[in-house]
């Protein structure tokens, strides 16, 4: 099934716009996941039967320790035919409080020969109301572990006024609270294609969100999905921030911002349109995984996202400090094989 995704269906796949690809695809996992036997055929194909290698990470147990990372599976449509590929769980999102058209097209820009795909969604959702309608009504799949990531709606009343953005985020996390929908939390301080950016990656404006947040009750784990193109004094400051604020764990990390990290810079059109996905992450999310871990201990739960094309890259993210690594890239590049690979390596390196 490899060898036929490789050979065959994904050089037709990549002769179309991949936002349209994408929508297709979402569509027919939707589809699929409604039907036992059709979830029964693709896990025979692509879902882990080897040993047991579930993890509980702050007190949620995990099938398996690969999931869907948010950007993909933004409306909540996959989650029964996910755990089929071997995905343990997903973080859906960016959801909003407010439903988000996202930004013009081309909204997706595939870089084949850097692994990467300049990412221009704009936080494009249907929003929380819709999205906790939707999962409230979806059967849930026993052992698959649903995160929810939380970004501030991308308009400019909820992005050029700091109180604003705030209470953008708070609406967002009070509702998905109260109607118990979701096993954990993102708070997507990272998005790149939003209005004014990553607003509050800023440390000082951070000490004013997180604060709030606290206010809303919750007994599921809180995470920051972190930008990873910033200087180090900087991220170090937002881990102090999220210590202080009893944050459980750390994402990491978000779209890469330097174009100049590319392979091959000249297939971009040369100005920034948009965040890089995939392989240009990989090194330096790497590298702020072993940072955190230095700098905060076991404080933090650490999930490894950028660059995952391998079960050595997955593992390397192990390596580095991970409990959990994320994908999307290298499943649209490598196939939905990929996940099931990455199991059964991480089953081979913890029983040696």
């Amino acid at each position: 099934m490899n060898a036929l995704y490789q050979r065959i269906i994904k050089p037709v796949l990549f002769k179309f716009d991949p936002e349209a690809v994408h929508d297709v695809f979402v569509s027919l996992g939707e589809f699929a996941g409604r039907f036992t036997l059709l979830r029964r055929i693709f896990g025979f194909f692509y879902d882990y039967r080897g040993v047991d290698i579930s993890k509980v990470v702050d007190g949620i147990a995990y099938r398996t320790p690969v999931l869907l990372s948010a950007g993909f599976d933004y409306n909540g449509r996959l989650t029964r035919i996910l755990p089929a590929l071997a995905f343990g769980g997903e973080e859906i999102g960016s959801v909003t409080a407010h439903s988000c058209e996202g930004n013009p097209r081309p909204r997706l820009t595939r870089l084949i020969r850097n692994k990467s795909i300049v990412v221009y969604k704009g936080l494009r959702n249907r929003g929380v109301d819709a999205l906790i309608a939707r999962l409230a009504h979806t059967p849930r799949v026993p052992g698959f572990v649903l995160g929810i990531s939380i970004a501030r709606t991308n308009e400019e009343a909820a992005a050029t006024d700091a109180t604003a953005g705030i209470h953008d985020y708070v609406e967002s996390f009070k509702k998905l609270t109260t109607a118990g929908i979701g096993d954990y939390y993102t708070i997507n301080i990272s998005c790149p294609n939003a209005y004014t950016g990553e607003t509050f990656a800023d440390p000082k404006l951070l000490t004013e969100l997180l604060p709030r947040l606290r206010e809303v009750p919750c007994d599921k784990p809180l995470y920051l999905k972190m930008p990873i193109s910033v200087p180090w004094e900087q991220f170090a400051a937002i881990l102090d921030i999220a210590d202080t604020n009893g944050v459980h764990g750390i994402v990491i990390g978000n779209l890469n911002k330097n174009y100049r990290d590319l392979a091959y810079p000249e297939d971009t059109s040369g100005e920034f349109r948009g965040g890089l996905s995939g392989a240009p992450c990989f090194a330096l999310s790497n590298e702020l995984i072993r940072k955190t871990r230095a700098h905060s201990g076991k404080r933090f739960t650490i999930i490894g996202v950028g660059g995952i094309f391998t079960p050595d890259d997955a593992m390397a993210k192990f390596a580095a400090g991970a409990d959990l690594v994320q994908l999307i890239t290298g499943m649209i590049f490598e196939g939905p094989g990929l996940m099931k690979q990455i199991c059964e390596r991480y089953a081979e390196e913890t029983a040696s």
